[in-house]
């Protein structure tokens, strides 16, 4: 007992700062949220409106929640709440890898193997760590939801749901650990895994069946298939129902048992899909920096690009769904159909801007990735190796660039022929082709200012340049997409890139905003490859 305590005491103090950040953000999105729908929509009456324009619009249901009435608490939670269980899940999987596959990558897990405490008691601080952490967020959640004037029995079961998702997602991060045999392989892997928890439930919200007053939606069968989905079901402030929170708690058991029996039985260092042994010598083809990064960054390339594509495809194939959405009557969606006709927008745009928001976002973590990739070959000492060649500084950075850049157009283009792809299996004419690949293009200047932006940091802070780079990503999308949510005022929404992407309507469409981020990121990106060429290269 005497080396868990230890080790559980060394994580929580080699974590404390990231664990802060993310249970006080937590926290905090809990709380601005519900201040802000309370002094929003203080009146009953306006909540019931917009949650019957939500019903009739599966879009936002999307990426909001399960509507479960007009109260203010069930109201609050149908806002936040899937968004507040992304981040635990996110926060979870990234501290199971964290302290698993990424301590025996670094060498430091034979370290404490070689100590009394052997393989399994650090397993279980790394258990222990994470189940804190989640109680934490759950107490984070609750408080804040009570501070903002909440019921205070609502609170405890929407911060029990929330803390329940993170524990389900430690679970699932500890088993990809030992799946995957790389640390950046566990993280892709767990936080797709993550994500497509998020659009399953999105998918079951916007395929339930709505009450006859509009204000109530039960879950379709996707939503079951989720953890996300199961936290919702706990109708948090509209019946506190705390037996739904067993699935994601059986989860964790079994995900946490089965990571537990592998790491018993396999080498240190080894993993369940092993690599593959390379070649003697390698191929011609990976004589020049570009082909040699497209190497390294192809595993995750290709899992960012599946992501886009089934985006793609879902957005499409929703369309029947949509198209029955847009046929129900009544004077809110009557209302509903004409605004949007107004401005040329049908229902199954306004889903398809919803998908392609996110795959913008996967396209932009794909971009980010190749310039961490860039700083890791740094600190890992590789960059010197390969700069020993005749390769300049400048040929070296440019080509992780056009590597980036590559691959944010790849994903978004997937993302578009998925979505034109299935909406022509399906015979679905109120969307147009061109919308479809001007929706995607519309992503594009965004998400190349998280190429763009972190490359510089890279250039004038490489210590910084992880940290920053998924910090910048983060702050975008919350400020950006969930910032009116949470009651941000508009200048501070303003200065995320998410907030100027253009939404697609015909000959109406403002693409002056894209046009101000895609010049933004040129300069950005010309500015780091010119300060690269006087910058030194090392492992600090």
């Amino acid at each position: 007992m005497g080396e868990l305590r230890i080790l559980w005491g060394q994580r929580l103090r080699r974590d404390r700062w990231q664990l802060a950040i993310w249970v006080l953000g937590i926290g905090a999105m809990a709380l601005f949220s519900a201040t802000a729908i309370h002094q929003t929509y203080g009146n009953e009456a306006d909540r019931a409106q917009i949650l019957q324009v939500a019903i009739a619009t599966p879009a936002i249901l999307m990426l909001r929640g399960l509507a479960r009435g007009a109260s203010l608490g069930a109201f609050t939670f149908f806002q936040i709440y899937s968004f507040l269980a992304l981040l635990a899940g996110l926060m979870s999987t990234f501290l199971a890898v964290r302290h698993s596959r990424a301590d025996e990558e670094s060498g430091s897990a034979e370290l404490v193997a070689s100590t009394p405490a052997g393989r399994l008691i650090p397993a279980a601080a790394t258990i222990l760590h994470g189940t804190t952490a989640n109680v934490l967020v759950a107490l984070s959640v609750f408080a804040g939801f009570s501070a903002a004037g909440l019921d205070a029995a609502g609170a405890l079961v929407a911060g029990a749901a929330t803390g329940a998702v993170g524990l389900a997602f430690l679970g699932v991060g500890l088993l990809v650990a030992q799946l995957m045999g790389t640390s950046r392989g566990a993280n892709g892997f767990s936080s797709a895994l993550v994500v497509l928890a998020y659009i399953l439930r999105g998918i079951g919200d916007a395929t339930g069946t709505p009450s006859a007053d509009g204000t109530v939606m039960t879950a379709g069968a996707a939503s079951w298939f989720s953890p996300i989905g199961w936290g919702q079901q706990t109708f948090a402030f509209t019946g506190e129902r705390w037996w739904p929170l067993l699935l994601p708690l059986a989860l964790a058991a079994v995900c946490g048992a089965a990571a537990w029996l592998i790491l018993n039985r396999r080498d240190s260092g080894a993993s369940v899909w092993g690599a593959l042994p390379g070649r003697a010598a390698a191929r011609p083809g990976l004589s020049s920096p570009t082909a040699l990064a497209l190497r390294l960054q192809t595993g995750s390339i290709i899992g960012w690009c599946i992501g886009g594509l089934a985006l793609g495809l879902l957005a499409g194939s929703l369309s029947s769904a949509i198209a029955a959405a847009d046929n129900v009557g009544g004077n809110i969606t009557a209302a509903l159909r004409a605004m949007l006709q107004s401005q040329g927008v049908s229902l199954t745009q306004l889903m398809i801007s919803a998908m392609f928001s996110i795959a913008g976002i996967l396209a932009a973590a794909c971009g980010l990735q190749a310039v961490i990739r860039l700083r890791q070959e740094e600190a890992a000492g590789t960059a010197e190796l390969l700069l020993a060649a005749p390769i300049s500084r400048m040929h070296w950075l440019v080509s992780y660039l056009l590597l980036g850049t590559a691959s944010v157009l790849l994903v978004m283009f997937l993302t578009a022929f998925g979505t034109w792809a299935s909406l022509a299996g399906s015979a679905d004419t109120s969307v147009s082709a061109q919308a479809v690949w001007e929706t995607a293009v519309a992503q594009l200047p965004a998400a190349l200012i998280y190429l763009a932006i972190p490359a510089l940091v890279f250039v004038l802070w490489p210590s910084a340049t992880i940290a920053a780079g998924w910090a910048l990503l983060g702050a975008g999308v919350v400020t950006g997409i969930f910032g009116g949510m949470i009651g941000l005022d508009q200048s501070i929404r303003d200065l995320s890139p998410f907030t100027h992407t253009p939404v697609p309507s015909g000959s109406t469409t403002d693409w002056s905003g894209a046009w101000w981020m895609l010049a933004i990121a040129v300069v950005a990106g010309a500015a780091a490859v010119i300060g690269m060429r006087r910058r030194e290269t090392g492992t600090a």
